[in-house]
């Protein structure tokens, strides 16, 4: 179980390798199994309050991959996203059991810096969440925050370029970022994750609050997205999941002696062709051909 270090050590940053940039252009040209491992979760379950949550997930997640997590709601797949970031640590009553090595380090090893790992891992949430300020310091507040150098001017561009936004919105950059429609605002939280240069990508449901031609716009970015970054994305749209996703994690809710009792484990893992058109187990193919869930 993962505990709040007590020694006077100061958290460190993730440090990649040199070579990461280059390894990551490589990459996409290689076989997912060939492929750097990104994230390598072993055992890896949750506890809120002693109450378990999530237990006994293991998976490896590849460098430039889609993966999507999919399951009824309750079965700890956004519970599981929010382990790669730590953002459970923000969770006071939440205590997390097993392993997760980010590019071979403990991610939550005493010695490191929870903001640096958030900075190295981005995160887009289900709702359109844009603070209320202009769309230039949406983009700006994480780079300033972490004392990024260069340009802002340039940063807040490269950010808005690479979200597929700069077009609609390079002549009113200071404009109020609430103004925006319900699909520019999520784009511009992407473009707000992107903006401190993440290695990885999480995205919660990033398209539910969406219209359909939005929906669509998101999921063409996330195909443009996975040649840099590493995407994982919880979803409840099994078609969005086939069409975008290179892999698939199908997870369930155990139930215990009560209703209050429900336990989220991962069934089956593997390329999103298989799951959808020849999964192991029959759980799997019960839930994506619609029999529950």
């Amino acid at each position: 179980e993962v505990q709040p270090t007590t020694t006077g050590t100061q958290p460190r940053s993730i440090q990649l390798d040199v070579g990461a940039a280059e390894a990551a252009d490589k990459s996409v040209d290689l076989p997912i199994d060939q492929r750097e491992i990104v994230f390598d979760c072993r055992q890896l379950g949750v506890r809120y309050g002693g109450v378990r949550a999530l237990r006994d997930v293991d998976l490896n997640i590849h460098r430039n991959t889609l993966t999507a997590l999919i399951g009824p709601s309750g079965c700890g797949k956004s519970t599981f996203l929010r382990c790669l970031n730590r953002m459970n640590d923000l969770i006071p009553t939440a205590r997390v059991e097993g392993m997760v090595r980010y590019h071979g380090v403990d991610l939550y090893g005493s010695d490191i810096d929870s903001v640096q790992v958030r900075k190295r891992i981005g995160m887009v949430f289900q709702k359109p969440n844009p603070f209320p300020k202009s769309i230039y310091d949406n983009i700006a507040f994480g780079p300033k925050v972490l004392g990024m150098k260069g340009s802002m001017d340039q940063i807040v561009e490269q950010a808005l370029r690479r979200a597929s936004l700069w077009d609609d919105v390079k002549d009113r950059l200071k404009d109020n970022a609430f103004g925006m429609s319900g699909g520019q605002q999520q784009r511009l939280c992407i473009a707000r994750a992107l903006a401190t240069n993440p290695d990885v990508l999480l995205m919660d449901e990033p398209c539910s609050a969406l219209d359909p031609i939005s929906t669509g716009r998101i999921e063409d970015l996330m195909h443009e997205l996975k040649e840099t970054v590493s995407i994982v994305i919880v979803t409840h749209n099994m078609q969005q999941a086939a069409r975008v996703s290179d892999r698939t994690a199908f997870f369930i809710v155990d139930m215990g002696s009560s209703e209050e009792a429900r336990i989220g484990r991962l069934v089956e893992y593997g390329p999103t062709d298989r799951i959808f058109t020849n999964p192991h187990d029959t759980r799997t193919e019960e839930y994506v051909s619609g029999k529950f869930g």
